[in-house]
């Protein structure tokens, strides 16, 4: 599970990858955690990207909005199709998350928090 990432890149070359019509203004992050807001890319109406700010989670569709006892971040990709929670919103509402890299906090031995790549055990 990611706890966190970064997105430091330059928004030229965002705008020009994901073939975006206005060039984002978005500083470096470095820390980015759940429930923040975060740059997606999705297509508007009109079947144009569109870069636009969304808060991290998925708000369940019997919510009435963001609520802290569904911490809901991210899904499993072999049971995303299929979890209540999940399935309406992977069939109808995909986005790009462009990300630099992903970190998970991990606690020493001295009871210090450190950063670990995820995958280095």
């Amino acid at each position: 599970m990611c706890g966190r990432f970064s997105l430091s890149t330059e928004p030229q070359k965002l705008a020009e990858h994901f073939d975006l019509p206005t060039l984002p203004n978005l500083p470096a992050r470095y820390k980015i955690a759940p429930t923040q807001d975060i740059c997606a890319i999705r297509k508007d109406d009109g079947g144009q990207r569109e870069l636009m700010m969304l808060r991290w989670g998925l708000v369940p569709h019997w919510s009435k909005g963001p609520d802290s006892r569904y911490s809901m971040i991210n899904a499993r990709a072999e049971t995303i199709a299929k979890k209540p929670s999940f399935c309406e919103a992977f069939r109808k509402r995909r986005c790009l998350i462009p990300a630099d890299g992903f970190y998970e906090w991990r606690p020493t031995n001295d009871d210090e928090r450190c950063i670990e790549p995820l995958g280095e055990e």
